[in-house]
């Protein structure tokens, strides 16, 4: 577990290198919000609530614009000066956090800390978030709207999946590969949700949504699609090389040239465009498949 933590801030700390030197632009404000969590910044921003955001945590990167905030490092691994150095007057977190005793000391500092009482962590829950972060933010309004594109898009969705006539397997590689070990997404995880609506299913066991798998594990799940998030996709080059890969070459998704790429951001919680989401997922998934 260790090992997979320090891949992920790797990862995350070498695509985000940049943002660490992005300038505070808000120094004014008054109400200064600093936001660990990129669930919740994405909605932030959907409701159009950011002017007194501040600073944000390494792994929110959804929507762009985002990325031109400054960032107080990744939200496991946070320091006590790098939020202090934020001014905050607010620090709101959905509790996956750390280390324990940086937050400790905000507590012992007396800055104000909220966590939202929805958990979001299924479409109906992440409605009920985002409606619970509209009323804090004054933006009902603009909270009802994103329910309803929400609700349209996986009606959407919805009707689209009668006309499919297969459920492919799909396997979900978050994070590239270390010594031929792939950090993989689970039956057990937001991602394989996500892939359920769409209408495929992913066939990797696990009693957490992430783990370190061999090469040979994916090799026995053999399949049809390989989806592959932006980092590990990027950083592993170009297509031929992606399918000559140790456990990926004899796989379905390999021989019939079915490996994609998708954003980080799109896979690993529900939000305001998670109907829009499950839509491209399907495109993918379903691509070349026979229709109805």
């Amino acid at each position: 577990m260790k090992k997979l933590y320090t891949l992920l801030l790797m990862a995350l700390v070498l695509t985000g290198c940049g943002r660490f030197s992005n300038k505070d632009e808000k120094q004014s404000n008054s109400e200064r919000i600093v936001c660990l969590s990129k669930q919740y910044n994405e909605i932030i921003f959907e409701l159009g609530a950011q002017q007194n955001l501040v600073a944000v945590d390494l792994s929110s990167t959804y929507p762009p614009e985002i990325n031109e905030l400054p960032t107080v490092g990744y939200h496991r691994a946070l320091s006590t000066e790098g939020i202090l150095s934020m001014e905050p007057t607010m620090i709101i977190h959905d509790n996956n956090v750390g280390p324990e005793q940086v937050m400790q000391q905000m507590e012992k500092l007396k800055i104000p800390m909220m966590v939202f009482k929805t958990k979001g962590d299924d479409i109906p829950g992440s409605k009920a978030l985002i409606t619970e972060m509209g009323k804090y933010f004054g933006r009902e309004k603009e909270a009802d709207s994103l329910n309803t594109k929400l609700d349209k898009d996986l009606l959407t969705a919805e009707k689209a999946l009668t006309k499919y006539t297969t459920k492919p397997k799909v396997v979900v590689i978050h994070y590239g590969r270390a010594s031929n070990v792939y950090l993989t997404m689970t039956e057990n995880s937001t991602t394989a949700n996500l892939i359920e609506i769409a209408g495929g299913t992913i066939p990797i066991e696990g009693d957490r949504g992430m783990m370190q798998l061999s090469a040979e594990v994916i090799a026995k799940s053999n399949p049809d699609v390989i989806l592959l998030t932006d980092f590990g996709y990027d950083r592993l080059g170009t297509e031929e090389q992606l399918k000559s890969l140790p456990g990926v070459s004899t796989t379905n998704a390999a021989k019939n040239n079915r490996i994609y790429r998708v954003e980080e951001h799109d896979m690993v919680y529900f939000g305001p465009r998670t109907g829009e989401v499950i839509l491209k997922l399907q495109e993918l998934i379903h691509r070349n498949d026979q229709v109805q």
